[in-house]
């Protein structure tokens, strides 16, 4: 009998696997462990090896196509034996937003019945206008918070049927206790005739919806239509999630490096007699590490579904790098605890192996704080996303020659870098993000301090 080959769990928090391409065709035989898929989750492409030996019959997925987590992508049998009762593996949209969490439910007992006032969900399709255009989040549910889901439950309220007030059309405790008053409300009689209202534009309800795009008469063979997939398409829904829920404010700074910049001049030599390339990264690292000690707040999330700041009392650092097919965050695991020269040769391996495609799952999870260094392209100043579900991302920028007034008042060609720290405002307060940025600066300006222990 054919066996199924399911999408594996490749990481603790991965729900779904994009199927980018296949590496055999239907009829060709595997043998056990021999890379069959490749199969791009978190940003991360991994060849997924067979787990039995035969011949693969049939695949149940698509390339472009999302498969979530569990399901059957492929059919691999003896040879000889024929497909009986295949069944593709649906596609899946993107994991359901984070929510908000709405105030506190009323207590049960001030909770009036509603039992007897459920409406015919078939008719609540046909007379809701807002069910076919709202946008929808983990297996096609209609967004909500969780205390609105829970609320409408014991209310007996279908959740499709409330019209949301929220972002993106997101259903709120007081709009399922708006739709329970109408429907509690008696029926009133029929108005008279009345003449029609004079023609006005629609007022808008909930989001909008994307613009569309229309190509320019004339000009549509000049164009190329090429599909957002595999690691553009994990960016671009990250990025989306940022910039909806977070509320993104920016602190910008300048350090004097010049004290930096002559230390790592003197040890680079002899780094790279013990094989590791000292860059710029490794003293910004333990600067932030150190800062983020001092200052808490910003090596947080925010569960929003249990409405709780999450202190991680533990430090993997995010450091973004740009590849050819696109930007990819490797997390260096435990930072606080590595020396300088381990920092320089896990961040030279993990940018390497990003580059080459070839990170594990592990590594590209679980960051805590981010850094990009944007100045790495000659970048003066830019306005960093947060890597969410984190508080804040550090972008740091091209050193330059610039003037500088020093403490007896000359005037000096310095080597001047700017800071940029995005952060979620609901998390960290502007005073706090200041701070820390001037504490990451007062240790990059004296640099001999980062040769101390954490």
């Amino acid at each position: 009998m054919p066996k199924e080959i399911l999408m594996p769990e490749l990481a603790e928090s991965v729900v779904e696997g994009e199927i980018l391409k296949w590496l055999v065709e239907e009829g060709d035989y595997l043998k056990k462990d021999q890379p069959f898929v490749e199969v791009m989750t978190d940003k991360v492409t991994v060849e997924l090896p067979s787990p039995y030996e035969g011949v693969l019959l049939k695949k149940l997925a698509k390339e472009g196509e999302v498969v979530k987590v569990h399901a059957p992508i492929a059919l691999i049998a003896e040879p000889g034996e024929a497909v009986e009762g295949v069944k593709e593996a649906p596609p899946v949209q993107a994991v359901e937003e984070r929510t908000i969490v709405e105030p506190g439910l009323p207590p049960k007992e001030d909770r009036e019945d509603l039992s007897l006032f459920r409406p015919d969900p078939t008719e609540v399709a046909v007379k809701n206008p807002f069910l076919a255009e709202r946008p929808k989040g983990e297996r096609g549910r209609v967004l909500a918070v969780p205390a609105a889901r829970k609320l409408a439950r014991e209310l007996g309220i279908p959740i499709e049927a409330v019209p949301g007030s929220g972002p993106l059309g997101r259903v709120r405790v007081e709009d399922v206790r708006a739709y329970a008053e109408k429907l509690k409300a008696p029926p009133s009689p029929a108005p008279a005739p009345a003449p029609p209202p004079p023609q006005e534009a629609p007022a808008p309800v909930g989001f909008p919806p994307p613009p569309r795009y229309a190509s320019p008469k004339g000009y549509e063979h000049l164009e190329e239509r090429v599909p957002l997939r595999g690691i553009r398409r994990t960016i671009a829904q990250g990025l989306w999630q940022s910039h909806l829920y977070t509320v993104r404010t920016l602190n910008v700074d300048e350090a004097d490096l010049t004290e930096l910049v002559a230390l790592r001049e003197r040890l680079k030599g002899e780094a790279e007699a013990q094989g590791v390339k000292l860059t710029y990264l490794p003293f910004i690292v333990r600067a932030v590490v150190r800062a983020l000690k001092k200052y808490p707040m910003l090596n947080t999330s925010l569960d929003e579904e249990r409405g709780e700041v999450v202190y991680k009392r533990y430090y993997h650092i995010g450091i973004a790098v740009a590849t050819e097919r696109g930007l990819i965050v490797p997390v260096v695991r435990d930072a606080d605890r590595k020396s300088l020269l381990e920092l320089a040769r896990e961040i030279a391996l993990l940018s390497q192996k990003a580059r080459e495609g070839r990170l594990a799952p592990e590594e590209v999870s679980g960051s805590t704080f981010t850094i990009t260094n944007i100045g790495s392209v000659g970048a003066t100043l830019s306005f960093p996303i947060i890597n969410v579900p984190e508080a804040a991302i550090l972008g740091v920028h091209s050193i330059r020659k610039r003037p500088w007034v020093m403490p007896d008042g000359s005037i000096q060609a310095r080597d001047i870098m700017f800071l940029s720290l995005s952060f979620d405002h609901r998390l960290v307060d502007g005073a706090e993000a200041a701070m820390f940025t001037r504490e990451v600066i007062r240790l990059l300006e004296k640099p001999e301090t980062l040769m101390l222990e954490m």
